[in-house]
């Protein structure tokens, strides 16, 4: 007969192993969902108590090097600063989707934008430069092109004219510095005008008679 101490250590070290168990499998449930988090790091726009509405994104192609305005329903913030950062962060967490026609890696993309008031003179009536500070990741891992660099451009300006029709020029930061190029290209210390970036593809064209 197996003596009753005996029997109380036996039940206390199961009980010992089952508390151990519930414990690494809660702890491994835990490191599972910061890992997928980590995955897939594109920034989840705030809630908003707005309404949606209908804004414009020009959406970059690079299968035809085409640059076309595409209308969608986002509810939106009202400050023009926050407005203008909500749609550029929802326009390139649109290019991280699978299938996505101007393919851009995950991540945070913008991690401020201005807005200031540039005064008139005999060339201009004035108006707001935006300045878009881009996230350094972002910029590390942006696929390096003449082409695919200029789409990414094109649709953060042409996008941004559409929701901001006072801006009338745009400059681009990363981390808050001047930085050369985005990949390699693109140059980025200029200022660029605000403007309708649609762009098409040439029609093809026909081989002359012989």
């Amino acid at each position: 007969m197996i003596p009753r101490y005996q029997r109380i250590l036996f039940w206390s070290l199961l009980g010992g192993i089952f508390l151990m168990s519930a414990f690494l499998l809660h702890g491994c449930q835990q490191a599972h969902k910061r890992l997928a988090s980590l995955n897939d790091a594109t920034p989840i726009s705030a809630p908003t108590a707005t309404s949606s509405e209908d804004v414009t994104f020009y959406l970059a192609n690079d299968s035809d090097a085409s640059i076309t305005p595409t209308t969608e329903s986002l509810a939106l913030p009202q400050a023009p600063t926050l407005r203008a950062r909500t749609l550029l962060e929802h326009l390139l967490a649109a290019y991280a989707l699978p299938n996505s026609n101007h393919p851009l890696q995950s991540g945070p993309s913008i991690d401020d934008l201005f807005l200031l008031d540039t005064p008139a003179d005999s060339n201009s009536q004035g108006g707001q430069l935006a300045v878009v500070n881009l996230h350094g990741s972002f910029v590390d891992n942006h696929p390096s092109g003449i082409q695919v660099e200029a789409l990414t451009l094109q649709s953060l300006i042409g996008t941004l004219h559409a929701a901001l029709p006072q801006v009338t020029g745009i400059r681009f930061l990363v981390d808050g510095q001047p930085h050369d190029t985005l990949a390699g290209h693109a140059d980025l210390l200029r200022t660029y005008p605000a403007t309708d970036t649609t762009s098409h593809p040439a029609p093809p064209t026909e081989a002359p008679p012989l």
